[in-house]
């Protein structure tokens, strides 16, 4: 999927009804971002998918911490997926591209440009932000959620709700960063409290606070959604004009 120019961008769409027509156009243009994004990903998988703050550079901790895990992540052969910008998303996608592993990027067209970094293997460019957390979801089996602003914050919880609803069954989703984290996790104790959301509900979240804690987190259950995902493999087809992603997995430990 081409880069489209930010010009471009359809700002009324959520601006309530507009002719029949227009809304038509617009549902055809939501099937075809679905469909390219399916068509191109089909074959990227199994991901870890992380998030994170794209405002983080270089030189900030939380970047090599990603791009570490990353690193460890994409050595057994695990994709690593992200949103495709700056910062968090630039560090997980260096890190796979450090060791060989698959990259992908799922960028989004803003107003103000975001641009794809430069480690990406696969890259896609959505104009929808549903869309795109569709993609992210499907094909990942596991979200690294490091430290981030409304957006990150907006795609864990999107996630957090799908599973507590059961719309996603097995998927975990680890948060780095125990401090940073803190406030969010007492607010989530006292929903608990209240009544509002229940603990076990909870229990696919993790909180690490280094590289190697999350690695022994990660562990067994990336084992278990490895094993499910190659149960799951499939092939290209000549018919459909489809070629494999590179992949190859290894035996599915960390370190």
């Amino acid at each position: 999927m081409s880069e489209k120019d930010p010009k471009h961008i359809d700002l009324r769409f959520l601006a309530g009804p507009r002719s029949r027509w227009r809304e038509f156009q617009n549902a055809i243009s939501i099937a075809r971002e679905f469909i390219m994004g399916f068509r191109k990903l089909h074959f990227v998988g199994p991901c870890v998918t992380f998030f994170g703050s794209a405002r983080f550079k270089e030189d900030h901790p939380y970047y090599e911490a990603a791009r570490d895990l990353a690193r460890r992540v994409g050595r057994v052969g695990f994709t690593v997926m992200t949103g495709g910008g700056p910062g968090i998303m630039e560090a997980a996608n260096r890190g796979a591209k450090d060791v060989g592993a698959t990259s992908v990027g799922c960028n989004i067209v803003l107003p103000h440009e975001q641009y794809a970094n430069p480690y990406l293997d696969v890259s896609l460019t959505f104009e929808r932000f549903f869309i795109r957390k569709v993609l992210l979801l499907k094909y990942s089996i596991c979200f690294v959620v490091m430290p981030g602003g409304a957006g990150t914050l907006d795609e864990l919880f999107e996630t957090v709700t799908l599973i507590q609803t059961g719309k996603v069954k097995n998927f975990p989703i680890l948060l780095y960063g125990k401090e940073y984290w803190a406030p969010m996790l007492e607010q989530i104790d006292r929903m608990i409290a209240e009544g509002t959301i229940g603990e076990e509900e909870l229990k696919f979240v993790f909180v690490a606070d280094s590289v190697e804690e999350a690695t022994t987190l990660l562990q067994d259950r990336l084992v278990v959604m490895w094993q499910e995902a190659q149960r799951r493999k499939d092939h290209p087809k000549w018919w459909f004009l489809e070629d494999r992603v590179k992949n190859t997995l290894t035996h599915p430990r960390l370190r």
